[in-house]
């Protein structure tokens, strides 16, 4: 046998089968130490460096000039060992209703963003607006060792929130928000917003306004619906034209917006609970012999992609969707790393962007 090679031979029935391999030396895998050396400091200025949340110690020349020699060795921080030796795992949790509603990718990005860079992972579950699977989901993200949950989930009496509260389990609520005080939430301010959509709409001397509501277990469903009714009854219109769906989709908004339309021929306006509610307004609207905007106009809400480009375009009241994300994140690190104690509720500004489903023409 030659040296560096292994021969190996198996007698059968079929003969010989003989195989040859040459042994291979595996190369040593880097250390934080090899970095350390190439660098010419210590090994502790390089655990920092490449820690998102300890590397603004070290001047950011230091920091690249690291970051650059880790990369060009291959080497990266063993995240379990660490997280073994401080008894952390650096993970949070996202549920999430409906992953295929654009609402959520925005909102997602905007947490994953704020949690990488303070050096935190990201486990997300799709819910599909069930109960059952929330609970699931936050077992499963509990037996991982999260270190907080983001909820964008969350009814007016969640069975989550309330096994979070229990458990002491860091939570922020994000889009939602729940009837109990003292719980942390980064929210839309639905008042604004209804009140920009009808402002809107009378402007445009629209009087016969019908509203579709999300489902009034969550706070957008029913904070949008009481919006609605306080305002119109403040300006001495009919308040009652109203339908509710049980989940924020298109099937939903169209069947809601059918018995609309059955009940009231001279509605000019619906505004919709959602963007996926509106487009299922449009197709009732169309079904039922109606063109919009001229017989009917037509606001949603959410701004999600694409609105823009159909036709028509709908007009709809965008949210900052990756800045909610974003802060719901930096609230809950500051609950886990002990820098807040006080909940918070925030409300961020919408916005309406008229398109031509209220029969304005785009500039």
């Amino acid at each position: 046998m030659t040296d560096g090679h292994v021969h190996s031979a198996l007698n059968n029935s079929n003969g010989l089968l003989s195989i040859d391999c040459m042994s291979r030396k595996i190369p040593k895998k880097p250390t934080i130490r090899d970095v350390a050396e190439h660098v010419g400091v210590h090994h502790s200025t390089v655990s920092r460096a490449l820690n998102p949340s300890k590397h603004t110690k070290i001047s950011p020349e230091v920091v690249k000039k690291i970051q650059k020699t880790a990369d060009k060795l291959g080497y990266y921080p063993n995240i379990l060992a660490s997280s073994l030796k401080q008894n952390r795992s650096f993970a949070i949790g996202v549920l999430i209703p409906n992953l295929m509603n654009s609402v959520f990718p925005p909102i997602i990005r905007g947490i994953q963003d704020a949690a990488e860079a303070a050096g935190f992972t990201v486990m997300i579950a799709n819910t599909d607006d069930e109960e059952e699977k929330e609970q699931l989901a936050l077992r499963a993200m509990q037996s991982r060792s999260i270190e907080g949950i983001i909820i964008a989930t969350a009814r007016l009496n969640d069975p989550v929130v309330a096994e979070c509260i229990r458990l002491h389990v860091p939570f922020v609520l994000v889009n939602r928000s729940v009837e109990q005080d003292g719980v942390n939430a980064v929210i839309v301010d639905e008042d604004f917003a209804m009140r920009s959509t009808l402002d809107h709409l009378i402007e445009l001397k629209h009087r016969r306004i019908a509203h579709v509501t999300g489902p009034l277990d969550t706070s957008t469903g029913l904070d949008r619906s009481n919006f609605f009714i306080n305002y119109m009854k403040l300006h001495n219109l009919n308040s009652g034209l109203v339908e509710t769906t049980e989940k924020f989709t298109t099937n939903d908004g169209y069947e809601a917006c059918k018995k609309l339309l059955a009940k009231y021929d001279d509605i000019t306006a619906v505004v919709a609970g959602s963007d996926l509610i509106a487009l299922g307004c449009l197709d009732a609207i169309k079904e039922a012999g109606l063109s919009v905007p001229e017989d009917i106009a037509v606001v949603g809400n959410n701004d999600i992609p694409m609105l823009e480009r159909m036709n028509p375009s709908l007009t709809t009241i965008s949210i900052p969707k990756y800045e909610m994300g974003a802060q719901a994140t930096k609230i809950l690190l500051d609950i886990i790393n002990n820098a807040s104690s006080d909940s918070v509720v925030i409300k961020m500004r919408p916005k309406l962007v008229v398109r031509n489903s209220t029969g304005v023409n785009q500039s």
